[in-house]
């Protein structure tokens, strides 16, 4: 509990919110204190804000799905935090089970630009039942699951990705596993941004474990960006899961997945809200 507390203080820091209040010896303290916080709270970056891309590097997209899944989901943030890298959980509503995990997902909403709070549905899909979620006699359901997503959790963006699935679509323009499937395209036309992935950091089979090593990941990432094989050229979205990194061992093979990226000055890591499909409206 208090290492949540401590890294939701410490990312709402960087933001540039201030958390914490003083008593004040006057009026005029009070109001000098009031017109300070109002101006930082001013200056505070604004998710979708467009950024200017720089065509010598490389922009890297960390995105965590099924989030919040504690203590996976507190101990990649933790990391991401530590380690000074931009990134993205996709929430499902129904995870967000309790106070704790509520905490933890007001504290991902609250901690723009470090991260960002994107859609993952509210039901995961019905529960993993793809083929009734995207069945054309369900679509309308299946839209109101997002809504209901959104709503609940407050999440700020219209940023989806699809659970189960990997198709994009933005401003009419679909491609992927689901390009033609009347879901998908009314959460397009309802002006959403549906983003998949260009590799993932996957998970062994009914183990919360990644299956791929850091060397893997690495050499498979740069093999992608140096052939141009990814979605849009000379970016990289990784997808991976907050619950593969629950174990020590495998948080730190997190922590030298990014490391080792960093090394290398191309390399910059960026929120969804940047990618160009979401960020060129």
């Amino acid at each position: 509990m208090k290492s949540l507390f401590n890294t939701a203080i410490a990312i709402t820091a960087v933001a540039g919110i201030i958390t914490t209040s003083t008593s004040c010896k006057s009026g005029a303290d009070k109001s000098a204190k009031k017109d300070s916080a109002q101006q930082t709270v001013a200056t505070k970056p604004v998710p979708g804000t467009p950024i200017k891309y720089d065509s010598s590097k490389r922009y890297i997209f960390l995105t965590w799905d099924d989030s919040p899944q504690p203590p996976g989901t507190t101990n990649c943030r933790k990391i991401f935090h530590e380690e000074g890298v931009k990134s993205t959980f996709f929430a499902v509503g129904f995870n967000q089970v309790g106070p704790f995990k509520k905490r933890l997902i007001d504290s991902i909403r609250a901690g723009y630009p470090e991260v960002l709070l994107a859609n993952h549905s509210f039901s995961h899909g019905f529960n993993d039942k793809y083929s009734t979620f995207y069945s054309t006699e369900k679509t309308d359901t299946a839209f109101n699951d997002f809504m209901r997503n959104e709503k609940d959790l407050g999440i700020g963006v219209k940023i989806i990705r699809l659970p189960g699935n990997n198709t994009w679509a933005s401003n009419g323009k679909i491609h992927g596993q689901k390009a033609e499937n009347p879901l998908i395209k009314k959460l397009d036309a309802a002006g959403y941004k549906i983003v998949g992935w260009d590799m993932e950091w996957s998970q062994v089979p009914k183990a919360k474990a990644p299956k791929e090593s850091v060397e893997e990941m690495l050499a498979k990432l740069n093999q992608k960006l140096d052939e141009g094989s990814t979605n849009e050229a000379n970016m990289i979205v990784i997808l991976s899961h907050d619950r593969l990194f629950e174990k020590q061992q495998y948080a730190d093979s997190l922590r030298k997945f990014i490391q080792v990226l960093k090394k290398d000055p191309r390399n910059v890591f960026e929120t969804l809200d940047h990618y160009p499909s979401v960020q060129n409206k």
